[in-house]
């Protein structure tokens, strides 16, 4: 197959050209940078019209890492297969692995909820990470039933009214050989494979990219697998709570209650804020494994997507020193992140007359300060009052269509900052 070879050049077009910031010779494509400090969002750009004309490009020049990937992640199509290759220099395999981890959570993501179901997902991660490092992975998955009788209620309540079974997956990446090597982080993602909204049922409107529910799962198990093939040598276990959120005579409904495992209460207000009754059975099994440091990461509200647009994710701990290490690693690897509120009087937001909280509060959205709300209830849920705890919200997993800078579906954004995180 013949590629287009794309350069990059500080000079400006040539007139012929107009003012754009791409041009064209027998040599392949050149994107001019006349703007040094908006020079990503440049090539961006232009990669979104590259992805319009040709099917395979290598980059060619001098190119740095942050400039590459753009230009990757911008070029890539959920409909149309695409050949990429970085500039064969010392940040290829740095570069090559960063693609692996990014097309796995993209794949999965986007893939339709018939083909991705509770049992595959839980399947897919736990394969992927196996071929990545055989000698250290080992997994362990509860479905089904066997969920309440071990006490995960939250997930199996959530994915009992599906045919489809709902399951906690849990990996345990552990390089050192120690059987009692301390756990360093412990990785939990919201793998909620379909949301109707349950009873309380979305529009088809909003209902259409639930696929993309379980991006808190794939985002988690690829940054998991990027940060293994970047050498990673610490214990690491990851979490994923999966479920189909769906009607049915065996759905939970509007006015149950929850009893978890740590003796929390919790009356259902709205089946639609499912992801954080999930996410507090992975949040109390991340506990109970010690880890110096819990992440999660969930495409948990959508008022996070109001407070931060598409473009940013969401960040909420407690813990200062977790978030200036987060926002920094962020910012290194251009993975947009803002922190918004989260204390400790946020977990009585969502108040119940009949248990200890309720899942969300009975209004459109979870009304006011929904995202710091709904972290608030997940802090009820982890160790040591929320010390060494980063809830990830993530706005920016998915887009409904393309946009300048952006293809449609899964956009993989956080995969770097959590590896980062995990290698730090």
């Amino acid at each position: 197959m013949s590629h287009l070879s794309v350069q990059l050049s500080t000079n400006p077009p040539a007139d012929e050209w107009g003012k754009g910031s791409l041009s064209f010779s027998a040599n392949g494509a050149t994107i001019h940078i006349q703007e040094p400090s908006n020079d990503l969002r440049t090539i961006k750009r232009a990669a979104r019209k590259l992805e319009q004309l040709c099917q395979s490009v290598a980059l060619e020049g001098q190119w740095n890492v942050e400039q590459q990937w753009a230009f990757a992640t911008a070029f890539e199509s959920p409909a149309r297969s695409k050949s990429f290759s970085f500039v064969d220099n010392a940040d290829k395999t740095q570069l090559d692995n960063m693609l692996i981890a990014h097309r796995f959570t993209c794949d999965l993501i986007n893939g339709t909820p018939e083909n991705i179901s509770p049992e595959t997902l839980s399947v897919r991660a736990s394969e992927w990470l196996k071929t990545l490092a055989p000698d250290h992975v080992t997994a362990k998955a509860i479905v089904g039933a066997q969920l309440e009788e071990a006490g995960w209620h939250g997930i199996f309540q959530v994915g009992r009214g599906s045919e489809r079974p709902p399951v906690l997956l849990e990996v345990d990446y552990n390089p050192t050989g120690d059987v009692n090597a301390p756990v360093y982080t412990a990785l939990v993602g919201k793998g909620i494979t379909f949301d109707s909204g349950g009873y309380s049922i979305k529009s088809s409107e909003g209902m259409l990219a639930m696929k993309c529910d379980m991006g808190g799962a794939a985002t988690v198990t690829g940054a998991l697998g990027l940060a293994i093939m970047n050498g990673l040598s610490v214990r690491t276990k990851l979490y994923l709570c999966c479920a189909e959120n769906l009607i049915s005579g065996h759905a939970y409904k509007l006015g149950d209650i929850i009893t978890y495992k740590n003796g929390t209460t919790v009356e259902i207000v709205n089946t639609d804020a499912e992801g954080r009754l999930v996410l507090a059975d992975g949040l109390m099994a991340a506990s109970e494994a010690a880890p110096q440091q819990i992440i999660d990461a969930a495409t948990l509200t959508g008022a996070a997507v109001v407070a931060v647009g598409g473009e940013y994710n969401a960040l909420f701990t407690m813990d200062e020193a977790l978030r200036e290490k987060a926002q920094a690693k962020a910012q290194v690897v251009n993975e947009p992140v803002w922190s918004l509120p989260l204390e400790p009087w946020h977990k009585d937001n969502c108040p119940s007359a009949f248990a200890d909280t309720a899942n969300s509060r009975p209004q459109k959205g979870g009304g006011a300060g929904g995202a710091s709300n709904a972290a608030g209830f997940l802090s009820r849920f982890v160790a040591n009052e929320g010390k060494g705890w980063l809830h990830i919200d993530l706005a920016a997993a998915y887009n409904d269509k393309a946009t300048d800078i952006r293809p449609a579906g899964a956009t993989a954004q956080g995969i770097r900052l959590i590896a980062g995180l995990l290698e730090d």
